[in-house]
């Protein structure tokens, strides 16, 4: 299956003003932002890509114009699904008077039974997120095939509850998984599990070749002794 190349946006005007932006429309990547996502190409360089999906979101849309750009064989499509968690009543609202609201620690101690007022649940952000990168990966298997790599450009909550998915860990502990405006996260798809590559990178990336990564296991470039037993039977999440 292919491995994801997950990107958050780069550093917005959002977060620099500590806002939760959420879905409001109109926050676009600050200088900052702008200078990390014009790195992005040189970033990615060695990595053949299949398809480019990005968040309806303008932060993430403006991520991905320095690499659409620089390979203009590249296709983008939006994904509704991997929008940012709709934050409701809060979106909008300062970071720093939310830290008061008695809802904020369940969002970070207790995210599985967090919902916000007039917005979704995490569990429900988890959720759409999964079904999407477990659609497109059947997808970009299909047209690309098993070994195709693709990039997805997201938010901080919606990485790291794919991140808390693919190391099967509860959504209650994926506040202790963080990713930094533009890094990168990647992760390996097999039939049986995923692996995780890559988590918050911003530096260089090294090619990321599949089934190097999973050497040793059911998916990968197996010991000896396994693959002639195969013979021998016939077988083959909250950041802003």
């Amino acid at each position: 299956m292919p491995t994801l190349i997950l990107v958050r946006h780069g550093r917005s005007t959002a977060n620099t003003a500590g806002v939760l932006a959420g879905r409001t429309p109109g926050v676009a990547l600050d200088e900052r932002g702008a200078a990390e996502a014009a790195a992005l190409p040189g970033r990615l360089a060695a990595l053949p890509l299949a398809a480019a999906v990005s968040s309806p979101l303008q932060r993430c849309r403006e991520t991905l114009q320095p690499l659409l750009r620089a390979r203009p064989g590249l296709v983008l499509h939006t994904e509704e699904r991997i929008s940012e968690c709709d934050y409701g009543d809060w979106s909008g609202r300062k970071l720093a008077e939310l830290t008061d609201e008695p809802l904020m620690r369940v969002v970070q101690q207790h995210p599985s039974a967090a919902a916000f007022p007039g917005g979704e649940s995490m569990r429900a952000m988890q959720a759409r997120a999964v079904d999407a990168v477990r659609d497109w990966n059947a997808r970009i298997e299909t047209e690309h095939g098993d070994d195709a790599a693709y990039v997805m450009c997201s938010h901080g909550d919606i990485i790291k509850a794919l991140v808390a998915d693919a190391l099967g860990m509860h959504l209650d502990l994926f506040q202790r998984i963080h990713a930094d405006p533009c890094s990168v996260t990647a992760i390996r798809y097999t039939r049986l599990r995923p692996f995780l590559l890559r988590l918050g990178d911003t530096g260089d990336l090294a090619v990321l070749a599949p089934r190097e990564h999973t050497a040793g296991t059911d998916e990968g470039r197996r010991p000896a002794a396994d693959a002639d037993a195969d013979a021998a039977v016939g077988g083959g999440a909250g950041a802003p």
